[in-house]
């Protein structure tokens, strides 16, 4: 992939950690996205990390059988870089790993985006009750997010 000045960027995808936190905590509340749940261990997460610099992250919390992708951003700066891409086929192969039947989501901005990943709209309701029971569904996001669906395993 390549940055704005035409360089290549090739920042390396990790499991996070707690100090990591900080850095993930300010790229989601400069997106304008919810902090509650996330765990300081950041357990579940992926980063995106280029020159000791966090461009992005990803989480997958596991409920069940199944998982919930959140808090999914990139640096305003990075994006369109395919970082966002990266962080996202990462979180799904370890929800495939895990053996979970699916991965669901909500989003109040970025409906648009996940169908290229095979993600589908779905009614909230339709959501798996340990799912819904999450932070995310409870308190983070509003009732006019999209809740979105998709299968990872042939369960």
């Amino acid at each position: 992939m390549t940055g704005a000045a035409g360089t290549e960027r090739r920042p390396v995808v990790r499991p996070a950690d707690e100090r990591d936190y900080q850095a993930v905590a300010e790229l989601l509340r400069t997106a304008g996205l919810p902090l509650a749940g996330v765990s300081p261990t950041l357990a579940g997460f992926y980063v995106a990390e280029e020159r000791g610099q966090v461009l992005g992250a990803v989480g997958l919390e596991v409920h069940g059988e199944d998982g919930l992708l959140r808090s999914a951003v990139v640096d305003a700066a990075a994006r369109g870089t395919g970082i966002g891409l990266t962080l996202v086929h990462r979180v799904l192969s370890h929800a495939r790993e895990r053996g979970l039947g699916a991965v669901y989501l909500l989003t109040t901005t970025a409906e648009g985006y996940f169908p290229r990943f095979g993600f589908v709209r779905i009614a909230r309701e339709d959501v798996p009750e340990p799912v819904q029971a999450s932070v995310e569904f409870r308190e983070a996001c509003p009732a006019s997010a999209a809740a979105m669906r998709k299968l990872v395993s042939g369960r």
